[in-house]
């Protein structure tokens, strides 16, 4: 028998756009590599794998190349796949136990909301070859849990920027965020680079808003926060501070059905 598996765009309103993630099902852990098998044959940014347990689930995040310590969308992908299939009744609370703590995802009719850490952003020099990569200039740098996050000029510098990939897979960081302020009805947009972790630019980062929603949140004096990752797939994303959590909202379409052999 094999194992089940969706793929969902996640953060998307329509199918093909958003972010897409696999989720397998598993009956048992599996060992590392198989895991990184399936997602290098997944061939998405982030295929995800839920073991049930006591309490919910274990869900571990895998890149074509890695296993990362925090993923958003693919945490609202597990957490629709787990609605839709019938493993989790609607009224309940998805529980993730993961690297990074016990996630919870609750559902309000079309909407997801995904209970994170927040990540501090820390002021912080640029690397050496990090503005060449982007070929532009940088308002404010900061280090993050994971990334880099860089504050450009505007929306149109953040949307037309065309990075050296190559160069910037050589910066010691899983990736960069890149940020502006937006324009209405986005209180800020972003686009994500993520060589070195295998995936060039991200569709939709949930991750990276738990350091993108403090900094607009004290920048722009509002609690309730509408984001816009300017990715070529696109994806909204509505994002709410809440001290040492950050609240991640987004909506989830299901594309594929089927089964790993």
């Amino acid at each position: 028998m094999g194992f089940p598996l969706i793929v969902a765009d996640a953060f998307a309103v329509e199918p093909f756009r958003g972010n897409p993630a696999a989720v397998c099902f598993l009956d048992s852990a599996r060992d590392e590599a198989w895991m990184q098998a399936v997602a290098a044959e997944m061939n998405l940014s982030e295929t995800a794998f839920l073991v049930p347990r006591e309490d919910g689930f274990d869900l571990r995040w895998f890149t074509p190349a890695v296993e990362v310590e925090l993923c958003g969308h693919a945490t609202l992908a597990s957490a629709h796949a787990l609605w839709e299939t019938g493993r989790l009744d609607v009224a309940n609370e998805a529980r993730f136990h993961t690297r990074s703590g016990l996630l919870v995802a609750r559902r309000g009719g079309e909407w997801i909301e995904l209970d994170f850490p927040t990540s501090a952003c820390d002021p912080a020099d640029p690397p050496a070859g990090l503005r060449e990569a982007l070929g532009a200039d940088v308002q404010f740098c900061g280090k993050t849990t994971f990334d880099y996050l860089l504050e450009l000029a505007d929306d149109d510098t953040v949307r037309g920027l065309d990075p050296d990939f190559r160069a910037m897979a050589k910066l010691p960081v899983r990736g960069v965020i890149v940020t502006a302020r937006g324009s209405a009805p986005y209180d800020f947009v972003s686009r994500f680079f993520g060589p070195a972790a295998g995936i060039d630019e991200d569709p939709a980062t949930g991750s990276a808003h738990c350091a993108l929603g403090p900094y607009w949140s004290a920048k722009l004096g509002k609690d309730d926060l509408l984001a816009w990752q300017a990715s070529a797939r696109g994806a909204e994303i509505r994002v709410r501070p809440q001290g040492s959590r950050v609240l991640l909202s987004g909506r989830c379409v299901t594309t594929l059905r089927g089964e790993l052999a």
